[in-house]
């Protein structure tokens, strides 16, 4: 299994900034994607932003220009930088990776971490 455990959430006023830490634990499997998704209180979680090998960074339209998402594939870690932020990007950020089992090659989207809550005030 792909283990993924996130780190620097916290509270922020408006217009300021976060950085959002996540580490893959992958034995076994490749990943070719990460990324980070978030969930407000009472909508659906929905994809922030996510970057694939070989692939161009992708970006939620409300957070572009705003966040970056960086990948260190040597370390399995993905990192969000949240500038400008606003009080509608409260909510649990979640890490995400997609993976290829190497022994079967079976596809393993379905990896998720704990969540880091960032909250930011108005």
């Amino acid at each position: 299994q792909v283990q993924l455990v996130e780190s620097g959430g916290g509270l922020v006023q408006a217009g300021g900034s976060l950085r959002l830490s996540c580490a893959a634990s992958a034995r076994g499997f490749s990943i070719n994607t990460m990324g980070w998704y978030r969930q407000a209180p009472g909508k659906q979680r929905e994809l922030v932003a996510r970057i694939a090998d070989g692939d161009s960074p992708a970006y939620a339209g409300s957070v572009k220009g705003r966040f970056a998402i960086s990948r260190d594939n040597a370390k399995n870690t993905v990192t969000l930088q949240m500038n400008s932020l606003k009080p509608e990007d409260t909510g649990v950020y979640y890490c995400n990776a997609r993976a290829v089992e190497l022994r079967t090659g079976r596809l393993a989207d379905n990896n998720w971490g704990q969540g880091t809550q960032v909250t930011v005030s108005s």
